[in-house]
């Protein structure tokens, strides 16, 4: 168990008063010293970093976590091919029939973003993933044409 992965606290949660007033424990000495003396000591397990927001919910840290603690290169995620191919085939479509470099523009990115996106080389970006998933009427995550609810 790492030692960031818990937290060790020390007397009462008593609030004011005569009380002991609840210390936070970084190191065995302190914690052996604490223990020695006879004092209340609890130990908590840490679940949520101090930064949480979308991007933790979405798996995103578990997996920079995961590199952080390999010892091997891991290689980033790539675009699924699936979702490649919908993307060229979609721009390619009638009613679309976009270039690269137009759907680029209307995405505001490169055109070489696009062409990585359509290869399916590119490291996933999602942000871009999903503006051109607007702009082409499909599903980010499946490829799959979106139905017009009107």
């Amino acid at each position: 168990m790492d030692d960031w992965d818990t937290v060790t606290k020390i007397g009462s949660k008593t609030k004011g008063g005569a009380g002991q007033r609840e210390t936070v424990v970084r190191g065995k000495a302190a914690l052996n010293a604490a223990q020695r003396s006879g004092q209340i000591v609890a130990t908590e397990k840490k679940f949520a970093a101090g930064n949480t927001s979308d991007k933790a919910a979405s798996g995103e840290g578990q997996r920079l976590t995961k590199v952080d603690r390999s010892d091997d290169i891991i290689a980033p995620q790539k675009l699924d091919t699936k979702i490649a191919e919908a993307i060229k085939n979609r721009r390619a479509q009638e009613g679309f029939k976009l270039t690269q470099a137009q759907l680029a523009q209307k995405v505001n990115a490169q055109a070489n973003d696009i062409k990585l996106l359509e290869s399916g080389t590119a490291i996933k970006n999602q942000a871009l993933l999903n503006k051109v998933a607007r702009v082409l009427k499909i599903s980010p995550k499946t490829g799959e044409p979106l139905v017009d609810k009107h």
